[in-house]
């Protein structure tokens, strides 16, 4: 790596830190109650179609989403337009949405706040009950192990408003990845066995919202980062957590090796003036979870700030802008060295 490369990678990692620090989902409760709160499917049906606890097996066989407890994952599909319909548990080691921590029945809650003719829960309350109801249980379900900026979040399902009209109080607390927009993505296996670390595939570009916020888009768009590969620090440290220090020292040489691999050979990073990037994990990070992290390709500039990029670096001078500007041309060196074992 030049001298150049070394500085500038330094400055960003300085002044970026907080700037590419991943956002913390508040659970995806708005975007479930909005979406099956009244919401109808395709058919016309009730957008969740369970019924209430106690009562058995849907016509379908498969049991209804508020019979589930504790260890139990649920799944269901997502049209094009947000239609959400087929709620239905599931293995956890296959493909879910949500996995059951605990289950609260509101109608026990010390007070008469859900009666029987008491409304749905509106978001801001929802967002209580989440602090209120779900968040210790979490915890303990997972042996204290969440990574409060990690990929999973920690949120509350609520029943359709058909079932919460007919007397169902039932609250499903849980986990579940939620994308940029908050919809629950699925995911396979229980929470407790997975790196909790949001990380980015390969290939994918990373954009920095007016939030301060990673969001995923087409590299042909406006974005800041182009990951280049996900790193597992677990096999690195065995010994417990790592400080940043040790982290950096080992992701400087994994990054811009991946970086060269990434672009083809060392010649073709020097061409594209970009410089290695990498994530760190914070002990909260560690201790909650996460163990990977990614590299990334970035154009810092002297104060520590970054350049808008667009299209891939995989594209060479041609194929991608810096600022809106194809890279700056490069002065002629001397081949490098093959380094003797």
């Amino acid at each position: 790596m030049t001298t150049r490369t070394a500085r500038s990678a330094a400055a960003v990692r300085t002044g970026l830190v907080a700037a590419l620090a991943a956002a913390v989902a508040v659970g995806s409760y708005g975007y479930f109650s909005t979406a099956t709160n009244g919401g109808s499917t395709t058919d016309g049906s009730t957008a969740t179609g369970s019924a209430a606890p106690g009562n058995g097996e849907t016509s379908s066989g498969v049991a209804p989403f508020t019979t589930a407890d504790a260890g139990s994952c649920l799944t269901w599909d997502i049209a094009a337009d947000g239609t959400v319909s087929g709620f239905q548990q599931t293995d956890c080691s296959g493909e879910h949405r949500f996995e059951v921590s605990a289950r609260e029945n509101l109608a026990t809650y010390p007070s008469s706040e859900f009666g029987g003719n008491a409304p749905i829960p509106d978001l801001t309350r929802q967002a209580q009950l989440r602090e209120e109801l779900c968040l210790n249980p979490t915890l303990r379900y997972l042996g204290g192990q969440f990574d409060p900026v990690g990929r999973y979040s920690i949120a509350p399902i609520l029943p359709p408003a058909e079932a919460w009209a007919a007397g169902d109080r039932t609250m499903l607390c849980g986990l579940q990845a939620t994308d940029m927009g908050g919809i629950p993505m699925l995911t396979a296996g229980a929470a407790a066995d997975q790196d909790q670390a949001v990380v980015a595939q390969p290939g994918t570009c990373l954009s920095v919202d007016e939030s301060r916020s990673l969001r995923t888009v087409d590299c042909a768009e406006d974005h800041n980062l182009e990951t280049t590969l996900v790193v597992d620090l677990a096999p690195v440290f065995p010994e417990g957590v790592p400080s940043v220090e040790d982290q950096d020292n080992h992701l400087r040489d994994v990054c811009t090796d991946a970086a060269i691999d990434y672009l083809g050979e060392e010649e073709n990073l020097y061409q594209s003036t970009l410089q290695p990037y990498w994530g760190t994990l914070q002990e909260a990070s560690w201790v909650g979870g996460s163990r990977s992290v990614n590299c990334s390709l970035v154009f810092a500039d002297e104060e520590g700030g970054f350049a808008t990029l667009n299209g891939t670096a995989r594209d060479s001078r041609d194929g991608f802008t810096i600022n809106g500007q194809p890279p700056a041309e490069q002065p002629e060196r001397n081949p490098l060295r093959e380094t003797a074992e």
